[in-house]
């Protein structure tokens, strides 16, 4: 679990901006570890959670949010709907988008559903905590038969925040399309910022839009390189940091794990009783590079969002990267390049010209980028669109609550993501 400092200061924080919050059997949890339960946030106060710990540990990511979903239905007088990862998030709801008929049968008859990755031992145990709700069950079909717009707040009408474990960096994407649509009109708090399975800060502003995390020194050794990084950088300490300037993580928190750079950047955005207060600014490993450009996540993303905008009626929904290395022989005998899985609302094929698009927006966001396409040292992007619950299959296939990776390095997920191709 997480450290007992950070999950008080966590619950002391979210009492204190939503005073219903810590309400008994008011939050519920959607988040796997796949073999063994989650310890949530709230850790210290169990009475806390009206989903069973049990759900979370399915060997199945799809059963294990289906399962906590309908436990979090049942519940009208939810305070505070948690989530692992914004995509956890994500990916219950689009469930209830498509599942809502089979769920609300549930709910009347007070039953769970046999489903692939969900043991029947378990699914017993489960279901004898569930209990008949036609009035409840009613109630989800006649919302959702209205739509998915501000449907979270519509099916929970108490609930006054949606606490996510990350929420910024390749999580960002999911947060911003759960924001327009399903959980319009609710604030998003992230509490915690955790790397390598350690916890390094803490957000005690809830209500404000960018987090912000209060580093703790207690909690990891923690060393930061100052970007960008020298010939022969030299690591500062916490005292030692400026506000205004970025640093990469360098962090020593688990046995074995000595003096590791993390792949994290932080920005400093002030101090906290002299103690740093950092924002997530990318991670370092999801950087695309072929030819030594090195262009990063969050300015990739604003590149392909701003090719997407240009496309008619299209949304997109997840995409992940691929440097044409990874490919082997089947990349053909081009010059290196990018290939690109996209998923879109609204668009079922593209064209040639639309696929172009994404290249020309890379090249005008990226002059470097632009000279080895100009040279012939990287070849024209390849842009492919892939079928609707691709990225929650890879997800899925990822085997553990991860934040998505946006550079795919793994054959086995390569050929997942590849066989999804529509278009």
């Amino acid at each position: 679990p997480l450290p007992t400092q950070g999950s008080l200061l966590y619950l002391d924080t979210l009492r204190a901006a939503f005073p219903q919050a810590l309400a008994p059997r008011g939050t519920a949890l959607l988040s796997w570890a796949p073999g063994h339960p989650c310890a949530p946030a709230g850790w210290p106060l169990p009475t806390l959670y009206c989903t069973p710990s049990e759900a979370g540990a399915l060997p199945s990511r799809a059963a294990a949010l289906r399962v906590q979903l309908l436990f979090a239905l049942r519940a009208r007088a939810l305070r505070v709907l948690e989530a692992g990862l914004a995509a956890e998030l994500h990916d219950a709801l689009a469930a209830l988008h498509t599942g809502w008929p089979g769920l609300a049968q549930d709910l009347a008859l007070g039953r769970l559903s046999p489903q692939p990755g969900l043991p029947e031992d378990v699914r017993g145990r489960l279901q004898a905590l569930l209990a008949p709700d036609t009035v409840r069950a009613a109630e989800l079909q006649a919302e959702c038969a209205r739509g998915f717009e501000g449907i979270v707040q519509r099916l929970w009408p108490q609930l006054e925040v949606l606490v996510v474990g990350t929420a910024h960096g390749a999580e960002q994407l999911y947060c911003d399309a759960l924001r327009q649509a399903d959980c319009k009109g609710l604030p998003f708090y992230c509490p915690f910022y955790q790397v390598a399975g350690a916890l390094l800060g803490v957000n005690l502003w809830p209500e404000e839009p960018v987090p912000r995390f209060l580093l703790c020194p207690d909690w990891a050794f923690c060393e930061f390189l100052p970007c960008p990084a020298k010939e022969e950088p030299r690591t500062v300490l916490l005292g030692e940091l400026w506000e205004g300037r970025e640093y990469e993580l360098v962090l020593t928190a688990r046995p074995g794990e000595y003096r590791c750079r993390a792949g994290e950047v932080l920005r400093v955005a002030g101090f906290h009783k002299q103690c740093p207060v950092v924002e997530h600014v990318r991670r370092e490993s999801q950087a695309l590079s072929v030819r030594g450009e090195s262009i990063t996540e969050e300015r990739f993303c604003r590149s392909l969002c701003r090719a997407v905008g240009m496309w008619p009626g299209a949304r997109l929904v997840d995409y992940i990267c691929v440097e044409s290395a990874l490919l082997g022989a089947s990349s053909g005998a081009s010059a290196p390049h990018y290939e690109v899985f996209v998923e879109l609302r609204g668009l079922r094929d593209l064209s040639e010209g639309q696929r172009y698009k994404l290249d020309q927006c890379l090249q005008e966001d990226f002059p470097i980028y632009k000279s080895f396409r100009f040279k012939g040292s990287i070849g024209p992007l390849r842009l492919h669109l892939v079928g609707a619950g691709a990225f929650a299959r890879l997800r899925e296939a990822l085997g553990s609550p991860l934040p998505m990776p946006r550079v795919l390095r793994e054959e086995r997920l390569l050929q997942l993501i590849q066989s999804t191709v529509v278009s």
